[in-house]
């Protein structure tokens, strides 16, 4: 996890430049991909994952050594040749546990954030889950265990293999000739993410696309059929916690409300989206029927709430900033209240930008309690050896409370009108 931490601090700045490009590039060119909200939601998504990962918050029922113990038939010498067999047994890997995320309708609740973004840009591609938390991801790697690739191969290829996927989360490159039938492309994952009924569920591949043409996922994306983005039934919330596991809350209801004892039993694993008749019928939900002709998700937005919600996104950056840059150093109690902090701090700051009437308050007792727990945290271990991050942390919570104290008491100013 140390390894996983520093390699974050290099790989993120990297992102951000990427999509600081792109967005220029947008601006100057008059097709800009980027809104603002959506694209903090993306970026608080991808922070949550973040933490998810770096915390170890996953169950692992199935471990790639043990399948490897089991099953290893062949030896492979370290060589180019065993980094590349792991590489394509990795991308064999990702086809099928995205196929299965895509295809049942538990598995669904895994990925929905991935895709919750109307817009289609580099910032979306940030958006991971942090409801993944059973591991079972080994099963699909029985091909390298096969060959013999050992864990720590894995290890290192996984989070290039992941990191490799993100170019190509942009509308600015068209085709690439010869190599949409080597690669996945941007106009191959556009299909992917668009929900135009002729695109869904197609293009699952990773980095190869012959796994979409040898197990008939592929899709070319039409000229006649722009892509529309997406997911069919909207998450209508920038929260990345709440899209995280909104579908799993909509699965429990409908398996709790329908009276067909067979239904409660099979809504878990019948394909995505999939829900009881009779509940259909009593609980209604919006689908989007017509892609071309939906309404995004858009509240409007005064000039104060834009600074209120930069205000929070950056200093919650500090906060991942001094998470990852001291991950080796600070103790374990230190990192999981860290991570609660900014977890909830992302929760707060998106609740307030989704204009629920109770998030104000729910953002002063927050930082309160934020103060509270950092002076108190191991006998003030983080006052002691982090003074000056501390008064920094402390100045954020205090203003975090101001602000909120001003959207309580002014909603109906004319600058604030948080309603």
């Amino acid at each position: 996890m140390d390894s996983y931490a520093s390699i974050l601090l290099w790989v993120i700045p990297g992102f951000m430049l990427m999509m600081t490009f792109e967005i220029l590039y947008g601006h100057f060119n008059n097709k800009q991909t980027y809104s603002f909200m959506d694209t903090l939601s993306s970026l608080s998504s991808g922070i949550t994952n973040i933490l998810k990962d770096s915390l170890g918050l996953v169950v692992v029922i199935l471990s790639y050594p043990y399948i490897l113990d089991s099953i290893a038939f062949f030896d492979l010498e370290s060589s180019i040749l065993l980094y590349v067999v792991a590489f394509i047994c990795i991308d064999f890997a990702s086809y099928w546990n995205h196929r299965l995320n895509h295809k049942i309708n538990i598995f669904w609740n895994r990925h929905v954030i991935h895709h919750s973004s109307e817009e289609f840009n580099l910032a979306c591609a940030l958006r991971q889950s942090i409801s993944a938390w059973i591991g079972f991801g080994a099963l699909f790697l029985i091909p390298a265990a096969f060959f013999g690739v050992p864990p720590d191969i894995i290890t290192i290829l996984a989070p290039l293999h992941l990191f490799a996927q993100f170019w190509y989360h942009t509308q600015h490159i068209g085709k690439l000739g010869f190599l949409e039938y080597i690669i996945v492309t941007p106009s191959q994952h556009r299909v992917h993410h668009a929900i135009n009924p002729i695109y869904i569920d197609k293009n699952l591949s990773a980095i190869f696309c012959i796994w979409d043409r040898a197990f008939g996922t592929f899709q070319e994306e039409l000229d006649d059929e722009p892509p529309v983005y997406g997911v069919l039934k909207p998450v209508n919330t920038w929260n990345p916690l709440i899209i995280n596991f909104q579908h799993a809350y909509n699965v429990i209801a409908d398996a709790y409300n329908t009276s067909s004892l067979k239904d409660k039993l099979r809504i878990w694993f019948m394909p995505t989206g999939w829900r009881p008749k009779d509940v259909i019928e009593k609980f209604p939900r919006n689908v989007i029927k017509d892609p071309h002709n939906r309404s995004k998700y858009r509240p409007n937005y005064s000039i104060f709430l834009k600074f209120v919600a930069v205000f929070h996104f950056v200093s919650i950056n500090f906060l991942v900033y001094f998470f990852l840059s001291n991950f080796s150093l600070i103790v374990d109690d230190l990192k999981f209240l860290i991570g609660v902090l900014i977890f909830v701090a992302i929760f707060g700051f998106t609740s307030l930008l989704d204009l629920y009437k109770w998030a104000p308050c729910f953002e002063i007792i927050r930082s309160i309690l934020s103060i509270v727990a950092l002076y108190y945290i191991n006998n003030q271990l983080l006052l002691t050896n982090y003074n000056l991050e501390f008064s920094i942390m402390t100045i954020y919570f205090t203003l975090s409370i101001i602000i909120s104290a001003i959207l309580i008491f002014y909603k109906d100013h004319v600058l604030i009108r948080f309603k």
